[in-house]
């Protein structure tokens, strides 16, 4: 019974902890492992950020933030939703960094796998916060980390990632119907037609969530962006959600499950 207290106080603590994005050597104890391949390590209300040494600090620290700014989205220095946050402490939740998509592919991902640690979501730095107005994919793979480890996992019934979930419901609507697998060809008034065929029915949920809530957010609405992703999503703003795909819209701004109701911008001013 002790044990258990001392484990209880111990993960209540990182949730309480204001996270002060300072980069450390990665910690010996459980993440031991993470030392075979990584040297950077940011600890974020529990949720840890893992770099390679060849990751620069301002991007792995940029990860770090946009990761607390959607967690503790009204930045008053506590998580929004504290089951969730609870929820990817228990899981081990983290971010992998490396430097290029190379290195990431070069990782041995089977360190942390042996070692018991499932939870993880890869980003590369050449994709953070990138030059020339590029979209930053840090708003997507956090995103993805904390919906598919927490919001799936807590709301197993409304967010759940599998057929006959609120979620999955909205997910068939959004294609034109109950799609298995990716169809060769979506039907005519699909707004979510994804095409990578290795992204099952589970990755089509984590996907069109994350399309929903960054659309909704204004993440997704610049001319050029529009462009980049209109063979994938046609519902690049909030009122295109809100008016095409109200039962998603309705979902994800029901207060009682505290999404982010802000888009992060890497300033996080909860300290």
């Amino acid at each position: 019974m002790r044990f258990g207290f001392l484990i209880l106080c111990t993960a209540l603590t990182s949730l309480a902890a204001v996270p002060d994005f300072k980069i450390t050597p990665v910690p010996d104890g459980k993440y031991k492992p993470f030392q075979k391949v990584f040297n950077q390590h940011i600890n974020v209300f529990g949720v840890r950020v893992f770099g390679t040494a060849k990751t620069p600090p301002k991007k792995l620290r940029h990860i770090a933030i946009v990761l607390a700014e959607y967690l503790d989205n009204n930045e008053d220095g506590k998580p929004d939703n504290s089951a969730v946050v609870a929820e990817l402490v228990k899981r081990n939740a983290f971010m992998a960094v490396a430097e290029n998509e190379r290195a990431m592919d070069r990782l041995d991902g089977e360190v942390f796998e042996r070692a018991g640690f499932h939870a993880g979501q890869g980003q590369f730095a050449t994709e953070t916060l990138p030059a020339g107005g590029r979209f930053d994919a840090t708003l997507e793979e956090v995103l993805h980390l904390i919906t598919h480890e927490g919001y799936a996992n807590v709301y197993p019934k409304i967010f759940g990632e599998r057929p006959g979930t609120v979620l999955a419901q909205c997910l068939d609507r959004a294609r034109g119907g109950y799609f298995r697998r990716v169809p060769r060809q979506y039907p005519k008034g699909a707004w979510f037609t994804y095409d990578d065929r290795t992204c099952d029915y589970g990755c089509q949920c984590t996907e069109y969530l994350y399309w929903a809530i960054t659309s909704t957010l204004g993440a997704q609405s610049a001319k050029h962006r529009r462009e980049e992703i209109s063979h994938e999503w046609k519902l690049h703003n909030r009122e295109l959600v809100r008016t095409l795909d109200p039962h998603i819209f309705k979902l994800i701004t029901d207060a009682k499950y505290k999404l982010p109701a802000r888009l992060p911008d890497g300033k996080y001013r909860g300290q």
